[in-house]
């Protein structure tokens, strides 16, 4: 073999000033299936992997860049703030918390609510985000979902629900919890008033959205592999002594017992709302010439 081949100096080293480091943020490595992809075919791919399929978590905005035509949409109630109606105190005041949490997410709450076009169909939607105190539901989660269905109503419009959670605020006690109710409410208005409602389940949705909101839509959708469920499944095999089912709490798991109608690829998302409102709409223009036409 040619010595062209052979390294004949040992030892060599490149200063530190002169190593150059790769940037951080240009690749992706799948935590599922570790494929490795850059971040700018990642976010092409709305942030699945383009191998396995995994889904990542994404913030409302996103949902709201690729589900409104050319991103363009008018957010509701975007300045509403917590209050503390029970001076909660744990490793800090809540106060104190929540201008820190906004402070390092931007955000003003765990959800954000807009209304825009779908491919030309008019749409109301209410995205939570999970980096805001774990997606946790309080008063002004409860208050803009109740506006944002409100607004629907008031329009004419569908309403689309992206739940992502860890379940009810414990800094807002029984405060949070009346949000189940005042959704729930708003959301029978919604129905007596002949207007859709889709439910899109991501990862993790739990506790009081689960029990609430999350699982009332005319259609109950689904994103790949999320975790759907009410307690968390160390309580349940507490309670009930008995190891759980392989797939516990997925959305296919979920799917498979009849509490989902179909889970869809966030890259088919906006193709198949698309399609199931054209539908929805079809369908009660029909209903409506038959009732004129009787």
């Amino acid at each position: 073999m040619s010595s062209w081949f052979n390294r004949k100096e040992k030892g060599i080293v490149t200063p530190t000033d002169q190593k150059k480091e790769t940037p951080d943020g240009l690749w992706y490595k799948c935590p599922e299936c570790k494929t490795v992809a850059t971040m700018v075919e990642h976010r092409r791919l709305l942030s699945t992997c383009g191998n396995c399929g995994y889904h990542d978590r994404i913030e409302a905005a996103e949902y709201f860049s690729f589900l409104f035509d050319g991103g363009r949409f008018e957010e509701l109630d975007a300045d509403m703030h917590s209050a503390d109606p029970l001076h909660f105190v744990d490793t800090k005041a809540y106060p104190q918390r929540l201008v820190a949490t906004e402070k390092s997410t931007g955000l003003r709450d765990a959800v954000r609510t807009a209304h825009g076009q779908l491919n030309g169909l008019g749409l109301v939607v209410a995205a939570m985000d999970f980096k805001f105190i774990g997606g946790s539901m309080g008063s002004v989660v409860g208050e803009k979902i109740a506006r944002a269905i409100d607004y629907a109503r008031e329009h004419r419009l569908p309403f689309l629900m992206i739940s992502r959670s860890g379940g009810a605020r414990m800094m807002e006690a029984g405060f949070s919890l009346m949000q189940m109710a005042k959704t729930s409410a708003r959301l029978a208005l919604l129905s007596e008033a002949g207007l859709p409602y889709i439910s899109l389940l991501t990862d993790p949705t739990t506790g009081g959205v689960t029990a609430s909101f999350a699982m009332l839509g005319d259609f109950n959708i689904a994103e790949p592999g999320a975790l759907i469920g009410f307690a968390g499944p160390r309580v349940i095999k507490e309670t009930i002594g008995k190891d759980l089912p392989k797939g516990f709490q997925s959305a296919e798991f979920v799917l498979e017992h009849g509490f989902l109608d179909f889970i869809v690829d966030r890259k088919d998302l906006k193709g198949r709302l698309h399609a199931l409102l054209s539908m929805l709409q079809a369908g009660k223009g029909a209903e409506t010439e038959s009732a004129t036409a009787g």
